[in-house]
């Protein structure tokens, strides 16, 4: 990355797009680092990646000129002879997340192939709102990356169909994982299986806007608040600012505040079984309250809310829309990254007279391996590396969520900035809010929670009443688990 006080650099490498027919293209990204994300490497043209990479082949910007210097150069290493990596092992790794993700998972990349010149892991990153629709679609044409980063909604949907590789063969040895117990892992497990390992600990949370607050002269959400108390601030908030129009978002199409709001009541989204664990009744009362909260001018009209694409990103946060956005702990060092006001977290809202117990600590994300990899067992070291390798965790940080390894946990601990420790104050001071872990979710629950999103919305343009949006939710997702 470019880094203050030191000239800025190009770096150059070949790629090829995915096409129907691939022919090597040059991409350039300003900063010292190179774009990955979404195009791929021919093994024909493997030397000449190589020879630019391991031979730190930079360029100043001085134009195409320098560019098709350098271009020769490399094609004269590759038609040369052949080169060593020509023989290495090519995996890839599909994740999901904001471009400081990114950066971190290529730079932690780099650090595994240097290790191991043998492997070659190219890396492919896409939003939340298309990663699992280029999943389903890979997967289903026998195209699924080696290194899957999943969600615990989906995890186990994706393990029972045959999709993922049973990663306990490899424990002992390979998927050593030092310093993660053996309870850390059961998030990931089903049926004596581990179909993936947590990559951190987190939780779901409010992110306020604590500058926005601040200048309109309104005292912050506490934890501890009920909704009522910060629908009001909400309200105060939007009127006495001038740099927001309204003070928290429209979460009535999101899963995870719905499902928080849910345990608080006493019930939860699935049952052990797989089956809804609410009503209809439940979600009546989830779009009249979030139709109070647009009426009260608390939250944004549809089609403002409709901007959000549930990133980081186009959250109504960092869109300068509302005060307060709804979020996952792990977050917080996107959002900071990309909002030039102080961020800040909450736990959410109580329903007045709840068990208090709608959080949980969450698998931030996993790590899978596609049952179809060529390579398990380097897919698993890659993996082991990933989660528990302390240089590789001091680059990650805790983007992820906070880290299950002690290890890795002690060793990033004094290097943390003020949003990382936030983070880790967040996860450690979450007892009082938090129940127990739900059950894993059914086959089905991806597409419900997309479900969601469509009726909340079609509920807040008025399309649907909430008697029509619950009673199209309920049936609708009845069928799905019945499938």
């Amino acid at each position: 990355m470019h880094q203050a006080g030191r000239e800025q650099l190009i770096t150059y490498r070949p790629v090829i797009k995915l096409a129907r027919f691939p022919s090597p293209c040059y991409r350039f990204e300003e900063g010292g680092r190179f774009g990955r994300g979404g195009v791929w490497r021919s093994s024909n043209w493997w030397g000449l990646c190589s020879a630019l990479k391991w031979g730190g082949i930079y360029m100043k910007r001085f134009g195409m000129g320098r560019i098709a210097a350098l271009a020769g150069v490399a094609a004269a290493a590759l038609l040369a002879g052949p080169v060593a990596a020509q023989d290495a092992k090519e995996l890839r790794m599909l994740w999901w997340g904001s471009q400081p993700r990114a950066d971190r998972t290529f730079e932690v990349i780099d650090m595994y192939q240097e290790a191991n010149p043998d492997v070659s892991i190219q890396g492919e990153t896409v939003g939340w709102s298309d990663y699992w629709t280029r999943l389903a679609t890979q997967v289903a044409g026998r195209n699924a990356p080696d290194v899957i980063q999943q969600d615990y909604r989906y995890l186990f949907e994706y393990g029972s169909r045959g999709a993922l590789a049973d990663m306990m063969p490899y424990r002992d040895e390979i998927l050593a994982l030092p310093g993660v117990s053996e309870e850390d892992l059961q998030s990931g497990m089903a049926d004596g299986k581990l179909w993936g390992v947590n990559l951190g600990v987190n939780s779901v949370a409010m992110m306020v806007n604590a500058t926005a607050f601040e200048e309109a002269g309104v005292r912050l959400p506490e934890n501890g608040d009920t909704w009522a108390e910060v629908k009001e601030l909400a309200i105060e908030v939007a009127e006495k600012s001038d740099q927001i129009d309204y003070g928290i978002e429209d979460s009535s199409g999101y899963e995870p505040a719905f499902q928080n709001w849910l345990r608080q009541r006493g019930k939860d989204l699935y049952t052990a079984e797989g089956q809804l664990a609410f009503d209809e009744s439940d979600v009546v009362a989830w779009y009249e309250f979030w139709a109070d909260m647009r009426d009260s001018g608390a939250a944004p009209p549809p089609d403002v809310q409709a901007l959000d694409q549930r990133s980081i990103e186009t959250n109504q946060v960092s869109l300068g829309n509302t005060a307060i956005g709804f979020a996952n702990s792990n977050q917080l060092v996107g959002f900071s990254q990309i909002n030039e006001d102080e961020i800040v977290m909450r736990v959410f809202p109580l329903v007045e007279g709840s068990t208090n117990e709608g959080h949980y600590f969450k698998p931030s994300q996993l790590l899978s391996v596609a049952a179809s990899t060529e390579f398990p067992e380097d897919s698993m070291a890659f993996v082991n590396f990933f989660i528990t390798d302390t240089e590789a965790g001091k680059v990650l940080d805790v983007e992820r969520g906070v880290p299950i390894s002690d290890q890795v946990r002690e060793a990033i601990r004094p290097e943390l900035d003020e949003d990382g420790l936030a983070q880790l104050e967040f996860i450690e001071g979450l007892d009082p809010y938090a129940g127990t872990l739900p059950p894993p979710p059914p086959q089905g629950a991806g597409e419900i929670d997309q479900m969601m999103i469509s009726v909340g919305q079609q509920v807040a343009f008025g399309q649907l009443t909430p008697e029509e949006g619950a009673e199209r939710l309920v049936s609708s997702a009845e069928s799905i688990l019945s499938r």
